[in-house]
Parts: C-alpha cells; structure tokens; sequence
C-alpha cells in the first residue's frame, strides 16, 4: 500500500473512531437523561414509565460497545502489559501481534454473534418499547466490526497512531 492511502485510510479510520466516540458520549448523555425521566417519573410522577428501562439498556449497550472498539484503536484496552514490557525486543512485538489477533478474533465473535441475535430477534417487539428485539443486538454487532477493523490496522500498522483523534 502507497504512503498516500495508508495516510487516507488512517485519516478515515481516525474520522470512524472520533465518529464512533461522540455517538457513545451521545448514548451515554441519553441513559442519564432516560435514567434521571425514570426517577422522576417513579418518584415524584408515581407513573413509572415502561420504556425507560429497554431504552437505557440499548444506549448503555452503545456506550460501551463503540467505546470499546474506541479503546482498542487507542490500544487503551486489557492487556498484560506489564508482561509484554518486560520481555525481550523480539518477544515483545511477537506477544503484540497475539494480543491485536486476539482482540481481532474477540471483535469477529460479537460481530457475527451480534448480527446472528440481531435477525433471529427482528421479528419481536420490544417490552416496553415500540422496537424490534433484535435493535438490542446491533451496537454489539457494529461494535464488534469496528473492534476488528481497528485490531486489523493495529496489526498492519503496529506503531502508527495511539489516539483517535488529532491525526
């Protein structure tokens, strides 16, 4: 690949992670709002709305699915660090690419699991809300591509860039 489109396709998937970082802040700002409509709904309102809690459910599932694959771009995710450290030159980078494949592989299961739970729950509705079951499963399924993705380019291009954003 040219230095021309691996600076293009790094700039693309800076945009895709800075994208994927202000919808999980978005769905993190709307599980406290549905949360904090949940309380004031039960206690002052005494009418618990039913929507509430499937709601919160599916932002939550998108806070953390996109801020994973986020945090696997960054490499700012679990690992053994300390071991990878403290091993030997060659070592390091041999424990590096099995951990990103690792993660790649982690990222291809909720991908594939993700869309699997997503179409076999299309056809319910949703308790509560006026939604599909399987509209549960799609953060899980977009976030576990973008885990993939962002493994992939951490495997191709090891050293280039830790942080999503300012590329």
């Amino acid at each position: 690949m040219t230095a021309e489109k691996t600076s293009m396709s790094r700039s693309l998937l800076a945009k895709a992670a800075d994208g994927a970082l202000i919808v999980a802040g978005i769905a993190l700002i709307g599980m406290a709002a549905v949360e904090g409509w949940q309380v004031f709904a039960r206690y002052v309102l005494n009418d618990s709305p039913s929507w509430t809690e499937p709601v919160a459910l599916l932002l939550m599932s998108t806070t953390m699915m996109l801020g994973a694959a986020v945090g696997v771009r960054r490499e700012a995710h679990f690992g053994f660090y300390i071991a990878v450290e403290s091993a030997a030159p060659r070592l390091q980078t041999a424990l590096r690419l099995v951990g990103r494949v690792v993660v790649a592989s982690i990222g291809a299961l909720l991908a594939v699991v993700g869309a699997s739970l997503a179409l076999d729950g299309w056809s319910y509705p949703m308790a509560g809300v006026s939604l599909p079951q399987g509209v549960v499963y799609l953060p899980v399924c977009l976030g576990g591509a973008l885990i993939v993705v962002f493994a992939i380019e951490r495997i191709v291009s090891p050293a280039e860039p830790k942080q999503a954003s300012g590329e």
